[in-house]
């Protein structure tokens, strides 16, 4: 992994140019340069055919001066400690942006999902929160879905934690089913503050929604609901790709068709889906239009590719996927970068909603829940915009001038124990 590509190189040179630029105390920079906790396990899993595998997991807790670890759980193959800590230090400055009251964590294991059949993803499920059991709780740090994880994922573990206590406890995960204390508009809370974002984007500097042209990069779950979020804004998304390949229509893709394409048992991907032009993931990002949202994986758009990119603005539905060194290119060129610690804060603000129905057990019916949301990321987006024009800096230093200053105050207001 190059430094360019290593994340948390990445997480560590961002907070580096915040503190630099804020005149943050040396102290408080070594402080939040080093995850609070790391923990790493092995996890054994009898396959379905007898034999025993044994996969790497990871739970990282970056800080927590505000309140305890929120962080997802993914699965994939090139899962690996750098990047779980590197999400995890993003998950503190994203929950301190948007004023949440929960540190950054992060979790993992490195599995290919596809692989594995649903007993096999139970099992491994279930052991994994077995191993890492004395590390999370609803109020120490409370995982939630990530790449390749979901309702089902988050059911096993909470059921998990729950015969190992005695008794349900619901809170201590997010983004369950909600016949099991999930909260109502978790599934797509994610993609529609990227959508939102990107509106009071357009709304703040005199754009026509019927006027721009999207690029969405993914088509999962963040992916989609950016798509049809923005669809409902009344913004043409000429172009979107999953794990299959990108696919281009200039004319506008049919989002809705699409996403009943990828919903049908028979397909699952877009591969075969004919009202498109099928294109490389390289053109995608290329392609000329008015908003790009990466919401795929970290270091998309790179050193390499962002003297090409064409887009007026990006708004980050990934988390790290624009790197220090692409986003100086970008910022040198007049384009601008909605950050991914604001974007793609509405999943963490709403698994937020969803812990703190499961802790009075009661729960909002979906229109709360949406205009809860709303009133969260549009005060985040306010603060950052209006800081950004104050100081004629970009979106992501204004964002993490936010962010880091909120932490470094709690920080200073509890002190360092002992």
């Amino acid at each position: 992994m190059t430094g360019e590509t290593n994340p948390f190189k990445n997480a560590l040179k961002q907070l580096r140019i915040a503190c630099d630029a804020m005149g943050i105390n040396e102290d408080i920079y070594n402080y939040l340069s080093h995850p609070q906790r790391i923990v790493q396990v092995s996890i054994p899993v009898k396959m379905d055919d007898g034999h025993l595998e044994i996969f790497e997991g990871f739970r990282v807790l970056h800080n927590s001066a505000r309140g305890p670890g929120k962080g997802g759980i993914r699965y994939a193959a090139e899962v690996n400690m750098d990047e779980v800590k590197a999400l995890a230090t993003w998950m503190t400055w994203k929950c301190a942006c948007v004023g949440i009251p929960y540190g950054g964590a992060k979790g993992g294991v490195t599995v290919d999902p596809r692989k594995l059949s649903v007993g096999e993803l139970e099992r491994l499920t279930r052991r994994f929160t077995a191993n890492i059991i004395n590390v999370i709780g609803p109020e120490t740090d409370i995982p939630a879905p990530d790449m390749n994880t979901g309702g089902r994922e988050m059911g096993w573990m909470m059921d998990t934690y729950s015969m190992q206590k005695g008794h349900v406890v619901h809170g201590v995960c997010t983004g369950k089913p909600v016949e099991i204390g999930g909260s109502l508009g978790r599934t797509q809370a994610t993609g529609h503050g990227v959508a939102f974002c990107m509106h009071e984007y357009a709304k703040r500097h005199n754009m026509k929604p019927e006027e721009c042209t999207v690029v969405v990069q993914g088509f999962g779950n963040v992916g989609q609901y950016t798509c049809l979020t923005a669809k409902d804004f009344g913004y043409k998304i000429i172009a979107t790709s999953d794990i299959s390949g990108a696919y281009y229509n200039p004319e506008g893709l049919d989002i809705d068709e699409m996403f009943a394409y990828i919903s049908d048992p028979a397909h699952r991907t877009l591969e075969g889906y004919t009202k498109a032009q099928k294109i490389s993931n390289s053109e995608l990002l290329e392609l000329e239009c008015t908003f790009m949202n990466p919401c795929a994986l970290e270091n998309q758009v790179t050193e390499e590719n962002a003297p090409r990119i064409k887009a007026k603005c990006l708004v980050e539905g990934a988390n790290g996927p624009v790197t220090p060194k692409a986003d100086e290119i970008l910022e040198s060129r007049g384009i601008d970068v909605v950050p991914d610690i604001l974007a793609n804060a509405g999943g963490v603000t709403c698994s937020y909603f969803e812990w703190v129905q499961d802790r009075m057990a009661l729960f909002w019916d979906l229109d709360q829940v949406n205009k809860e949301l709303d009133k969260i990321m549009l005060r985040a987006f306010d603060g950052v915009h209006e800081l950004a024009q104050e100081k004629k800096c970009s979106y992501r230093l204004a964002a993490y001038f936010i962010a880091v200053q909120r932490v470094a105050k709690a920080i200073e207001m509890r002190g360092i124990y002992p």
